[in-house]
């Protein structure tokens, strides 16, 4: 279901998505803004997605977890383009998940766009046992990792709001509208790269950082 991102103080000053998926309707893959960056899935070995009623609409459901390969995987994918790139201007981005404790990784992507190891990147993703969420900023010049990780776990099998925050040299990851964590980027970090915007995994390759649990109301607006 679409969701009010902040408040604006005037209708000049009101901020606009770039992408916004709701999984809501009959094309649930639609980027509802109009802006056209719907979503095209990747698979391999049977990897599917399927959907379950949340809050008067549906949010997506991915592969349960695997720990026999050959294993199921699934990334959504929207085509290539610049207009999805920060650059160094502020960007905010969500999502709304639902993880429980036996659906955690070493590592599960929830939005991305670019790798760390090339290309610059920005990334929300929940890792390790505790199902912490964070977000990841890498810059297009220097290739080191930084990020803002919460100091609280979602990973509860109840509904949980992430957002990431960039503004500057800074970066604030919240959950359920609180300030969970920060970190401090690089002066100048600039994120532009060719790769396109994915959810739910890197790619259905064998170390995509499956997404395991629900998923719902992904966005991002770049200022």
């Amino acid at each position: 279901m679409l969701l009010a991102v902040g408040t604006a103080t005037s209708a000049a000053a009101a901020p606009t998505d770039t992408v916004r998926y709701t999984f809501d309707g009959s094309f649930v893959l639609a980027d509802v803004t109009g802006n056209g960056h719907d979503l095209s899935p990747v698979s391999r070995n049977g990897g599917a997605f399927g959907t379950v009623p949340h809050n008067g609409g549906k949010a997506l459901v991915f592969p349960t977890p695997c720990h026999n390969e050959p294993c199921p995987r699934i990334a959504l994918r929207a085509p290539t383009t610049a207009e999805l790139n920060p650059g160094r201007r502020p960007i905010r981005y969500g999502a709304s998940v639902r993880l429980a404790a036996d659906q955690t990784t070493k590592g599960e992507n929830i939005m991305q766009k670019g790798y760390s190891i090339r290309g610059s990147q920005y990334k929300l993703q929940v890792d390790g046992l505790a199902g912490r969420p964070s977000c990841v900023f890498v810059d297009d010049r220097r290739l080191a990792i930084h990020a803002a990780i919460s100091n609280v776990g979602v990973a509860d099998d109840r509904w949980h709001v992430l957002e990431c925050r960039r503004t500057g040299s800074r970066l604030s990851i919240l959950v359920d509208g609180l300030i969970r964590g920060r970190a401090t980027l690089p002066a100048g970090l600039s994120v532009s790269n060719h790769i396109p915007f994915s959810i739910g995994g890197k790619g259905s390759f064998t170390d995509n950082d499956q997404f395991q649990g629900m998923l719902d109301d992904v966005w991002v607006e770049i200022s």
